[in-house]
């Protein structure tokens, strides 16, 4: 039977006074000397958070930040600068509470005056919450009357506070925030019908990561565009020269089956035919232009070349529908940005829909001032990959109801 998605529409809240919510958001930024230097996931939040506000909801919200060991309180996790941000945009005092797990914290949390919410300190400082653990979502659960999930980008995890406290609710108090309905709405929706041509960038590093969305894609996609380090695996597998660049030479027998499957379906592979290269993989390295598909013996490539930038730019520009997942260089650095940078100008002359499936190509796109320009920059990269591949998030079956 198909299941739709409960969001917060599908909330009564009748019957109870202020009723108590437990939200769990994506608040993983970037952190630099205790400094977060992208707000992009907590500007993405506060929607949710107001709403529930405007409802005269109180609100515990809680999230996970970088990868604590599991074994108590890391000052370099603390999720206190993020609290402050919060407090700055909603105007509100956030009280950060690392003593959520001790005996009368439900009591405290019923006291809440209406201009205060509390900020759950850095789940992962406990190693239950990766676990899954039944009993550490009771703990967390307890009191609360409303289970709101507005993490996408967590969504693929079977976390503790992703599964486990959902399930401590009945199913009509639990439910989507408005930035995983978003997602959903976009991520699902774009590929249901899609209007050809349907263009699917992938870059980055390894072709092992993304061996399922290059399968699902060859029965989805008109084109594949290939990029990245990925690029030259798959110029390795064609016979090319591909110099000291990176190669998973396990991969190589996988990306042929990748290619013949495209070739059979009619889907055009796109692949780099010039480079940008260097001696060496270190910033500052001196850039050179490779003009041909092959790359001589003694160098690297880390950006596509010029002339590559100009083929992925045309196709991407011609497209109905666009999803890009992996940068097309070292695009950090300034000097092997090019690549990245002119898919993204593309995607944003496009006028069709386009959706940059979240990690670095998002962090590429905001860096590049075009997220503006596109029409939806997903918060989850991983999460946004695996519902492309039709898997099921665990964080997003406790949340659909039987139609």
């Amino acid at each position: 039977m198909a299941a739709r998605l409960r969001t917060l529409m599908d909330l009564d809240f009748s019957g109870f006074n202020r009723p108590l919510v437990f939200l769990r958001l994506d608040l993983n930024v970037p952190l630099k000397t205790g400094v977060v230097t992208d707000e992009t996931r907590i500007t993405a939040a506060l929607p949710t958070i107001n709403w529930l506000l405007e409802k005269g909801c109180r609100v515990v919200m809680c999230s996970h930040l970088g990868r604590p060991k599991g074994e108590g309180f890391e000052k370099e996790f603390s999720l206190s600068p993020v609290g402050e941000k919060l407090a700055a945009h909603l105007g509100k005092d956030v009280l950060l509470c690392g003593d959520y797990l001790m005996d009368g914290f439900d009591r405290i949390v019923q006291q809440l005056a209406p201009n205060q919410l509390v900020l759950l300190e850095n789940l992962r400082f406990h190693k239950q919450e990766q676990k899954g653990d039944k009993d550490f979502a009771k703990v967390l659960a307890k009191g609360m009357d409303f289970y709101v999930n507005d993490a996408f980008g967590t969504c693929h995890r079977a976390d503790a506070s992703m599964v486990a406290v959902a399930e401590e609710f009945p199913l009509e108090r639990r439910c989507a925030g408005l930035l995983v309905q978003k997602e959903i709405d976009f991520l699902e929706g774009a590929f249901r019908n899609p209007q050809a041509p349907v263009t699917a960038i992938f870059g980055g590093a390894k072709v092992s990561d993304k061996i399922a969305i290059l399968q699902k894609f060859t029965s989805i996609a008109n084109n594949m565009i290939i990029g990245g380090a990925m690029a030259y695996t798959f110029l390795r597998s064609m016979g090319h020269n591909v110099g000291k660049s990176r190669v998973e030479e396990d991969k190589l027998s996988l990306v042929g089956e990748i290619l013949r499957a495209a070739e059979a379906r009619k889907v055009k592979i796109i692949l780099p035919v010039d480079h940008v290269c260097a001696t060496e993989f270190a910033e500052g390295t001196m850039p050179i232009t490779c003009n041909t598909a092959d790359i001589p013996d003694n160098l690297m490539g880390l950006d596509i070349g010029p002339r590559s930038s100009a083929i992925f730019a045309d196709a991407i520009r011609s497209s109905k529908v666009v999803v890009w997942n992996g940068p097309m260089g070292v695009f950090e650095w300034d000097a092997f940005a090019t690549g990245s940078r002119s898919v993204a100008e593309a995607l944003a002359q496009c006028e069709g829909s386009t959706i940059v499936g979240g990690g670095d190509s998002a962090a590429a796109i905001v860096a590049f001032g075009l997220a503006d320009k596109v029409s939806h920059v997903s918060t989850g990269g991983g999460a946004s990959m695996e519902l492309l591949e039709g898997k099921e998030l665990p964080g997003i079956r406790v949340l659909r109801a039987a139609l």
